[in-house]
């Protein structure tokens, strides 16, 4: 039994720590429950009893079959205690009935074989017990302490690793801060070299920035020397084209003195054609000069020179007609006295005669009539003129409702809205596509039908009043006149798309037409062509008014703004005889075509001409429907223009074999965009 126990102890030490723990602690649990008999009493038990059967046997007595088989079962049966270590108890393997019959067994052989030694043996078994239990006693004593040991050893080693712990800390603490340390002195050296860096730079900046800035004060210097060099280089230029302008108009006056027709119609036919051709000649010259100068920027001291030679020739030439002229008149002159004196003497043989003779009968006389110019337009113009000036009149009677509307706000409304779908298409007429000209058309022509329009977001229509169509009549060709006078007399070329809306409007609302001339003759009567006379009672203001001219405040327009405004209009009305509605009725006749345009024309001829008015019109006209006419009327008007260039405005040098397409005119290629 002490073998087995110190085998035990043996065995415990073999465990692992973690089993021997929990091994100290079952052998501490163990101690402190109640005594109670082990399972393995029943195996020490069979041991004894096979000793004590052997022992008190004599010898003889027992057989061998009788006292063999108890030693071998309890040989059989002895486990060795390290094996209740590795493996479950017998009663856990074999079956416990089994065990218990075997016990039953054994304990009947040995009340059998041995009743008088039983109670000796079981005291001796209960030694044993005792014994084992001192034994689990001190070994559990000693795990105790060894446990003691062992916690203590865990908490030294705890304690140790925490001291470690603490060391390691600190350590990592030290290097933390070392790297620390060297990444600060690395970032101050590296901003000390930053520093140092930036410093230079700033340096090198200022420096670069000295260097600019004289650089710049050196090129302000300059760009200073380079603009007051130019601004003297304009002004001389200026001076100089100044002093061609001078020249030119000093030349177109004295070329004004050749014309023997204007200064001088009391000569007797003298020819002075070679003076006046050149004299046009210089003319032309000197215009050609200064328009080529002005396209290249300003003339030169040669252009200016050119001029002043061209300057002297004329006036060489002026002394030598007026020289010629002179001569002329002194010869003249001579004839004059003569013929006096030679009418003198009938005279004086009328008077001997007639107190010679009986009078004879008084003879009727009437005044011859000077042949020459007219004064005054063909009744049948002015009577046509008057018509369309009542027509006008009787469309403002006929919407005098909408026109005198201050009171009635539905009304007004209807009057704003009304003259604003009359007006805004007209205004968006341009030559930017032929589309958007088709827009406006159909807009105009739309309104004009009773049709719905969108003027500024709102539906308008003529049949909201029923005097809105007359208004719209009125206003309609108020503002095309308008535009003329406004947009044509800035922009000639926008005469060309306004005048083919106008005419494509006219064919379709003739009234339109009737109203637009009564307006353009008021505003413009030399398109009738008409000359009003001053009648008695009418003001000075007035009769300007009447003449064209715009009066505020008593105070009359400048001349060069009345011409601009008189050239806009006839330019438009140029424009509106030659050109139709690409997409009207193309079969019917022009309102107001090409016909009304020679009509003008000759008219315009036949009338005594104005200072500055008539020579500007005839060029304006011509130059926009020129083209038109010569291809219309041929020869005949290629006689008229041999009679304006000859006769009427010499100084003039008009086309001399074919007058251009007008610049601006609407080709049809533009009708495609």
């Amino acid at each position: 039994m002490y073998s087995w126990g110190v085998k035990v102890l043996l065995d415990v030490k073999a465990v692992p720590h973690s089993r021997r723990m929990f091994s100290f602690k079952a052998a501490l649990e163990g101690c402190v429950a109640p005594v109670e008999l082990s399972p393995y009493c029943g195996w020490v038990l069979d041991s004894l009893s096979g000793q004590l059967s052997q022992e008190i046997t004599p010898s003889g007595t027992p057989t061998p079959k009788q006292s063999t088989p108890l030693p071998k079962r309890a040989s059989e049966e002895k486990i060795p205690p390290g094996s209740h270590r590795s493996s479950s108890p017998p009663s856990s393997t074999e079956p416990s009935e089994t065990k218990e019959n075997d016990h039953l067994c054994l304990l009947e052989i040995n009340q059998e074989v041995v009743p008088a030694a039983l109670s000796s043996k079981v005291a001796k078994v209960e030694g044993c017990i005792r014994m084992y239990e001192e034994i689990h006693r001190g070994n559990s004593e000693r795990l105790r302490q060894r446990q003691e040991e062992q916690e203590q050893m865990v908490r030294a080693a705890y304690a140790q690793a925490s001291e470690q712990l603490k060391r390691f800390d600190e350590l990592r603490e030290l290097k933390r801060h070392q790297e620390f340390q060297e990444l600060q002195e690395v970032m101050e050296k590296s901003s000390k070299e930053a520093q140092g860096q930036q410093e230079k730079l700033k340096e090198e900046h200022r420096h670069r920035a000295k260097i600019l800035n004289l650089k710049l004060r050196e090129a302000e210097q300059q760009r200073q020397r380079q603009e007051e060099l130019e601004r003297l280089r304009k002004e001389e230029g200026q001076e100089r084209l100044r002093r061609l302008y001078s020249i030119q108009e000093e030349l177109l006056q004295l070329n004004q003195q050749i014309d023997p027709n204007y200064r001088h119609k009391d000569l007797p036919r003298i020819d002075l054609s070679a003076y006046s051709n050149r004299g046009n000649q210089i003319c032309g010259l000197v215009s050609g000069l200064i328009r080529t100068t002005s396209e290249k920027g300003f003339p030169t001291q040669a252009d200016v020179a050119s001029t002043e030679r061209a300057l002297q020739e004329m006036r060489g030439l002026i002394s030598s007609m007026q020289q010629e002229i002179t001569a002329a008149l002194e010869e003249k002159k001579r004839k004059d006295e003569e013929e006096k004196k030679q009418k003198q003497k009938e005279l004086e043989q009328k008077e001997q005669m007639k107190n010679q003779t009986p009078a004879p009968a008084q003879q009727l006389g009437g005044k011859q009539q000077k042949e020459g110019l007219q004064v005054k337009t063909e009744e049948s113009i002015m009577q046509w003129y008057q018509q369309l000036q009542d027509a006008a009149e009787q469309c403002v009677a006929a919407f005098s409702e909408i026109g005198n509307c201050k009171g009635n706000t539905e009304v007004k409304k209807i009057k704003t809205n009304l003259q604003k779908a009359a007006t805004i298409p007209v205004s968006q007429i341009s030559s930017i596509s032929g589309s958007k000209l088709r827009e406006v058309f159909d807009k105009i022509n739309n309104l004009l039908s009773g049709k719905p329009v969108q003027t500024e977001g709102q539906t308008v229509s003529v049949t909201q009043h029923p005097q809105g169509l007359e208004f719209v009549y009125y206003k309609l060709a108020e503002k095309f006149v308008k535009h003329g006078e406004g947009e044509v007399s800035f922009h000639h070329d926008s005469a060309f798309p306004i005048a083919v809306v106008l005419s494509g409007i006219w064919e379709l609302h003739p009234r339109v037409g009737d109203i637009f001339l009564a307006h353009l003759h008021k505003k413009c009567p030399y398109s009738v062509p008409f000359y009003p006379a001053r009648k008695e009672g009418t003001s000075m203001e007035e009769y300007q008014r009447i003449l064209g001219y715009e009066v505020h405040d008593s105070k009359v327009e400048e001349q060069d703004h009345f011409l601009k405004r008189m050239s806009g209009m006839i330019r438009l009305y140029a424009a509106i005889i030659q050109l139709r509605w690409p997409y009207g009725n193309k079969q019917g006749a022009h309102p107001h075509g090409l016909s009304y345009g020679w009509r003008w024309l000759a008219q315009m001829l036949n009338l005594e001409p104005l200072a500055d008015v008539t020579a500007m019109l005839l060029l304006d006209f011509l130059e926009v429907c020129g083209n038109a006419l010569m291809k219309q009327y041929g020869i005949q008007f290629w006689k008229t223009m041999f009679f304006i260039q000859k006769s009427y405005i010499p100084r003039y040098d008009i086309w001399a074999e074919e007058i251009p397409l007008p610049k601006g005119i609407l080709t049809p290629s533009f009708w495609r965009t």
